[in-house]
């Protein structure tokens, strides 16, 4: 109940459906309810005649009935036609009227009812929508490196559509299908109360037949949901990683691999389906099985004289109804068990909290002025220690380098000083304030990134730049692709800057996309500019031109400049040699290579396998 209230608050103001559909749908109710009673007259005047049909002179006294029902329209009857003019044709064409307009009052409520239930849908699957991945997006990226993606587009697509519909199908099990079956007994009861105990007598035993079948549902739709977002994990690796699988030849294995969880996906959904499909056909079954009681006793009713044969057959029509709602009222109830299920998986993603917070005292730093301070780092990526007791300071203008093996901690250094994972012992400072007590927009304003892998999105080439600064004009965008070498290049494309570039700038080349995310970093002019082995993976000729955009970039910038490369950083102001997470050495390169340490032998290795 907890869980379904949680999802109920994405529906407000819910007020504003619920009490139009009540209303709507209590008319719809009587109405359709008012169509079964009008079967009496019908059926008194055809087999009975007008005198025993329309036998009420005077206007009966008001009680909720079918018997006041049936008194009122034969006394309306009487006044209008009266005086013998009646005949049995006059009766039946005005019955028929009246029962066709019955019908069209009860389904325009019943349309109205349904027209309001899809703008509830709607409108909840939007907020529930919205606010999930407005959740996903302030989750850190540690997060990003442990969750499945294809788990995440699940919870985001379909899981939602399933918990939008357990919340319609909430309100037609507290609204329509309880107020249909109300409006049904009344009638039933006002017709015969003998009956109508009867037939209660059967119903606890269609309960729990129902009960039974959807008591697993729950449990498998968790299960369900979890390996469908492990399909649509394979589906996004497989499609990100084509060139890949084929040049590796590993297609027969990647699609084994997604065979095999459709397979158990498939299993789990012949259980639901099983389940769901059977507590239809058994309610029916349970319902004519029912009816079938009903008319031995009913029969015996009417033979004693206790129930007319017209009211008989009128109350067998209206319980041949009550069925209806009831087989929905139980579909409800099994789509709500799968809703919950697919609710836990989503609202658990909603409610859970960035690990990175920002300080509610935080303060806005709008530009670099003096210094950034590595104070003694310790950092660990779960038990694995990354960085040990690392201490660098950087000047406001300077360009630092930071050089080592794989897996030596420089990239982490980086991700640390723009909060994308918080240390875990020491501080980093900047202008002398630790930067938890910085703004995380205003910091990562003050800092622009430049990596090896560029993410570009399928969009104009203009729009892509244009990321760096949403406001910028056209101009602008030009002027820092010049910067980043890449403006004669977007002028020999199809449509120019106004050119896709399609899903992750896949039509571009390799350089041409690093170059716009050069251009990216020009626009957004960031005091301090972090280069993640931003060649890294160019062929010589790109890596030319490219570096030559970078050492455009890097003027009168404060820049911290991760390199694989050696030559690309011959003219940093300092390199930090880190191995294992430590600082072996620091220096220029001058310096550095006349020590003849660790950072020498790297470059003997570069120079020995160029």
């Amino acid at each position: 109940m907890k869980l379904f209230l949680k999802i109920l608050k994405y529906a407000r103001p819910i007020e504003k459906y619920a009490i139009p559909y009540f209303i709507f749908v209590l008319i719809y109710a009587v109405f359709n309810m008012f169509n079964f009673v009008l079967i009496i007259p019908i059926l008194d005047t055809l087999f009975k005649g007008i005198d025993a049909s329309v036998a009420v002179t005077s206007a009966p006294d008001f009680a909720f009935s079918t018997s006041f029902i049936q008194d009122y329209i034969n006394y309306v009857l009487i006044k209008y036609y009266g005086n013998g003019a009646l005949n049995i044709r006059d009766v039946l064409i005005a019955l028929s009227v009246l029962i066709v307009t019955s019908m069209f009052i009860s389904n325009l409520f019943r349309f109205l009812a349904q027209k309001t239930m899809a703008n509830f849908k709607i409108n909840m699957l939007q907020r529930l929508r919205d606010t999930l991945f407005s959740n996903i997006m302030r989750l850190n990226v540690r997060f990003f490196t442990n969750e499945r993606k294809g788990d995440i587009l699940s919870k985001l697509t379909s899981d939602i559509i399933i918990v939008q519909s357990t919340a319609t199908n909430a309100l037609q099990v507290i609204f329509k299908e309880p107020m249909l079956i109300i409006a049904y007994f009344v009638a039933l009861i006002s017709i015969s109360w003998q009956l109508t105990i009867f037939t209660l007598l059967f119903m606890p035993i269609s309960a729990g037949a129902i009960g039974f079948i959807v008591k697993r549902l729950r449990h498998y739709a968790n299960n369900a949901q979890e390996h469908l977002g492990e399909m649509l994990s394979i589906s996004e690796e497989a499609l990100s990683g084509m060139k890949v699988i084929k040049s590796y030849g590993i297609a027969k294995y990647i699609i084994s691999r997604f065979v095999e969880k459709d397979t158990s996906y498939s299993k789990i959904m012949r259980k639901i389906e099983t389940r769901q499909q059977l507590a239809s056909p058994m309610s029916e079954f349970l319902g004519v099985a029912t009816v079938a009681v009903i008319l031995i006793y009913g029969g015996q009713l009417v033979s004693e004289g206790s129930l007319d044969a017209s009211a008989f057959m009128a109350y067998i029509a209206m319980f041949s109804q009550v069925t209806r709602p009831m087989r929905t009222f139980v579909d409800s109830l099994s789509g709500i068990h799968q809703g919950l299920a697919a609710g836990e998986r989503v609202m658990e993603l909603i409610d859970m909290e960035p690990e990175i917070q920002q300080d509610n005292n935080a303060i806005k730093i709008t530009n670099f002025k003096n210094s950034i301070n590595f104070e003694d780092i310790q950092f660990s990526y779960e038990s694995k220690p990354v960085i040990k007791g690392i201490s660098i300071e950087v000047k406001k203008g300077e360009t630092i380098a930071l050089v080592g093996a794989s897996g030596s901690g420089k990239s982490t250094l980086a991700d640390l000083l723009s909060r994308f994972y918080d240390v875990q012992g020491g501080t980093i400072k900047i202008d002398g304030v630790d930067i938890k007590n910085y703004e995380l927009d205003s910091l990562r304003d003050v800092i622009g990134t430049v990596s090896q892998d560029v993410l570009l999105f399928n969009d104009t080439i203009e729009q892509n730049i244009k990321l760096g600064r949403l406001d910028a004009t056209t101009e602008e965008v030009i002027e820092a692709a010049k910067i980043a070498n890449a403006h004669e290049f977007i002028k020999e494309t199809e449509n120019g800057y106004k050119t896709n570039i399609g899903d992750r700038g896949m039509k571009l080349s390799g350089g041409q996309r690093q170059r716009i995310s050069i251009a990216r970093a020009v626009l957004k002019n960031p005091d301090i500019l972090i280069l993640d082995e931003a060649t890294s993976a160019l062929d010589t000729q790109s890596e030319k031109i490219v570096q030559d955009a970078l050492d455009s970039l890097l003027k009168n910038r404060t820049s911290i400049v991760v390199a694989h490369r050696l030559s690309t950083i011959k003219n940093a102001d300092k390199i930090y040699v880190i191995d294992e997470g430590k600082v072996v050495e620091h220096g220029s390169h001058e310096e550095l290579v006349n020590i003849d340490g660790y950072y020498k032998k790297l470059i003997d290795m570069q120079t020995l396998n160029s």
